[in-house]
């Protein structure tokens, strides 16, 4: 391996930003922190960023075109490198930051898991008690109506997600839906 290669970009590491940045922008939806009461905290943007991030990541990874798991990498890379850079810039020390972002890819990949069942059995009940407990897990009362508007949404960003072309996301081109409670208010 020659030197250049240490600075050779990763195949899809532009698109994977590029489509990392559109569920950040989707995340940052005022009608997540106001009408459903999700914290407007460090963990409660994490938990629905991760949620829209985790709807990308099903997209990609079941995609039937072979590129599909690479860039569904390159977005979960994307996102970490992301996390740390947020640390670093909150203050954690460097000793810590590799902890603690470890411990946040463990709790995505379980929320992933948990989300992605419901999804694929088309459970909205399941998802809603996944979402339920790990975004208001901090909550004295379980918020279940929030948690079921919060399943539909995410019902819905799957489905919206399913019928984009692979080829518009391997070009970090990604939309995600308007909360179909916002949208009709509008």
């Amino acid at each position: 391996m020659g030197l250049l290669a240490l600075f050779r970009r990763k195949p899809h590491e532009r698109a994977g930003f590029e489509l990392y940045g559109a569920a950040v922008a989707a995340a940052r939806t005022p009608w997540f922190y106001g009408s459903l009461g999700i914290p407007d905290t460090l963990d409660g943007r994490f938990d629905v960023v991760g949620l829209h991030v985790a709807l990308l990541i099903r997209r990609l990874r079941t995609d039937p075109d072979p590129r599909g798991a690479a860039l569904a990498q390159a977005v979960f890379d994307a996102m970490f490198a992301d996390m740390d850079i947020n640390l670093r810039e909150m203050g954690a020390g460097d000793m810590s930051i590799g902890k603690r972002v470890k411990r946040m890819w463990e709790a995505f990949h379980g929320r992933c898991l948990a989300y992605e069942a419901a999804l694929d059995a088309g459970d909205a009940e399941a998802l809603a008690t996944a979402l339920e407990r790990n975004v208001w897990r901090e909550a004295a009362e379980a918020p279940r109506e929030p948690a079921h508007r919060l399943a539909r949404h995410a019902m819905h960003g799957a489905a919206a997600l399913a019928a984009l072309p692979f080829a518009t996301l391997l070009r970090g081109e990604a939309s995600f839906p308007a909360p179909l409670e916002a949208a009709d208010a509008a």
